[in-house]
């Protein structure tokens, strides 16, 4: 109404995922007899197919779900642990891990997947990956940001050794290296092996002929991976870690989660006075960013904490102390993605989707492939395209996180779940590498301070901090506010009025009165919200 998008609403059930095919895919799960659960595994393996620079069975991620029988939240972590054969020691710097066999991590997204299925869905396999199989087989055609992503990443994939360029441009350009409006992607092979696994299950991978062919192919092209690291994989369900924030509860993955700096820039902000600083003003905005960036220098300084440390960072003491330099007004210039120096490009190959069934659960997730398109590596004869998780390892030779072969990776994607008075209120998740600890932030502020109902708050500009002082933002600001933060040694730089630097969320708020459950999704990707 009047240029905005409707409220996507339902008292039944919602789905709001990184693409219409994946959505669609999740609330037919809801109109089948299915439940969040189901749903979220269909919307997943749709995804696999549908934005396949973003997704893969292959990839690995993180669930926050609250689990409507049990009145309570938990999480699933099914990121595995880094291969116990990966030769750290011979790697100096990331650009090294950065495509091939050699940066393949253990896949572990089908294993998250089938453990939902069967800890709390109603349905099988066979007819969650009923969607997925189908758009596999058929095609469907590109849209534009599948145009841009494949046409983007084409250059680098197209000028690597060996047989990755040939075998990723027959798999998704029909071996052109480039795609045009009305391009159809079909993937057969992909189908034939969505088809096999709904047929036998996880084991086809984690132990079984899929996951031979992985190790063969790998093993060939000298990537660390082996049979044991696959069949080690299990899936950890776990309590959340948990901040209060303006009365609500606010869950996400305990470590090596990393989302703790979420909840450390809340605390910060819970003792601002929002309603006294105007909306996108430069109290609002200054607060916010410096609370993010101190977050941020507490979880690169302690980026897989034990229980203990973590209760210690979380503690009244330390926030504290740390809100003291939040209101001391002087220039906050410090790092925000890892110990080691970032790199240029490849950090943004994350989806997140959130789904409410009418039960009265509730299913977040964040989920991963890493670089787009990952290692660029697919197994023959499968269409199964790799992971490219061991990017994210630190291989900085003196780095307090240096990567050590067989130990948890740690992870910043954080799928949040907030509650109210011991209800469900709000699932948020978003990709965006490190920009993830810092865009939820940013959207909790918009929505839970000042009032925005989900869809806008998820629409308001946001910001990227990077390294520094640096602050990359979306320029739809007034220039006047962006000139004061820049005299609060902002040193801002100006992306496109749209970017996916700053995620590509998909929420579900739910009024606790009412009941009614809205869907929300990000314009800046293909985000799409369906009610049932």
């Amino acid at each position: 109404m009047h240029g905005q998008r409707p409220t996507i609403s339902s008292l039944n059930g919602v789905v709001a995922a990184a693409h219409p095919h994946a959505a669609a895919a999740g609330a037919l799960m809801l109109q089948t007899g299915g439940n969040a659960f189901d749903a979220a595994v269909a919307v997943a393996a749709a995804l696999n197919v549908v934005e396949p620079y973003m997704s893969s069975l292959a990839g690995a991620g993180l669930a926050t779900c609250w689990i409507a029988k049990e009145r309570r939240v938990r999480t699933l972590n099914f990121t595995p642990a880094v291969p116990k054969s990966f030769p750290v020691e011979r790697y100096t710097k990331r650009e090294d891990l950065q495509r091939g066999a050699q940066a393949v991590g253990v896949p572990g997204n089908l294993a998250g997947w089938a453990e939902l299925l069967r800890a709390h869905g109603k349905l099988n396999f066979s007819e969650a990956f009923a969607p997925a199989i189908r758009l596999a087989r058929d095609g469907y055609p590109v849209t534009e940001f599948n145009i841009e992503e494949t046409n983007i990443t084409s250059p680098e994939i197209m000028a690597l050794p060996g047989g990755l360029a040939q075998a990723w441009a027959k798999n998704y350009t029909d071996g052109t290296g480039r795609i045009t409006p009305g391009f159809i992607l079909r993937q057969p092979d992909l189908a034939s092996t969505l088809e096999k696994l709904a047929a036998e299950g996880a084991g086809y991978l984690y132990g079984g002929p899929l996951g031979q062919a992985l190790i063969t192919h790998l093993k060939a092209s000298g990537g660390a991976m082996t049979m044991a690291d696959l069949e080690a994989v299990q899936p950890v369900w776990a309590d959340a870690t948990t901040v209060n924030y303006r009365g609500t509860l606010v869950h996400v993955p305990p470590p090596p989660c990393e989302g703790f700096q979420i909840l450390l820039a809340l605390q910060l902000l819970d003792s601002m006075d929002f309603s006294k600083l105007p909306h996108l003003g430069l109290g609002h905005l200054d607060m916010v960013w410096r609370a993010i960036r101190l977050a941020a220098g507490v979880r690169i300084a302690h980026n897989d904490p034990s229980p203990a440390k973590l209760t210690e960072l979380l503690s009244e003491p330390a926030v504290a102390a740390l809100r003291k330099r939040l209101q001391d007004g002087k220039t906050i210039d410090g790092p925000t993605e890892q110990w080691m120096p970032p790199v240029k490009g490849g950090d943004h190959h994350t989806t997140s989707f959130s789904i409410a069934d009418g039960e009265g659960n509730l299913v977040c997730i964040t989920q991963s492939i890493g670089s787009p398109f990952g290692a660029a590596v697919i197994v023959p004869g499968t269409g199964l395209t790799l992971n490219n998780f061991l990017f994210w390892a630190d291989v900085q030779p003196g780095s307090p996180n240096r990567t050590k072969p067989g130990a948890a990776l740690p992870i910043c994607m954080a799928p949040s779940i907030t509650t109210r008075d011991g209800k469900p209120v709000l699932a948020l998740g978003t990709p965006g590498s490190y920009g993830i600890l810092q865009t939820q932030v940013q959207a909790m502020v918009q929505h839970l301070d000042y009032g925005l109902p989900i869809q806008a708050a998820i629409e308001a500009p946001r910001a990227r901090l990077l390294d520094g002082r640096r602050v990359v933002i979306e320029p739809r600001l007034d220039e006047s506010i962006v000139s004061e933060l820049i005299g609060r040694g902002h040193a801002i730089e100006r992306a496109a009025q749209w970017t996916m630097m700053v995620g590509g969320m998909q929420a579900v708020a739910i009024d606790p009165k009412s009941g009614a459950k809205t869907a929300a999704a990000d314009p800046r990707r293909d985000g799409y919200a369906i009610a049932v």
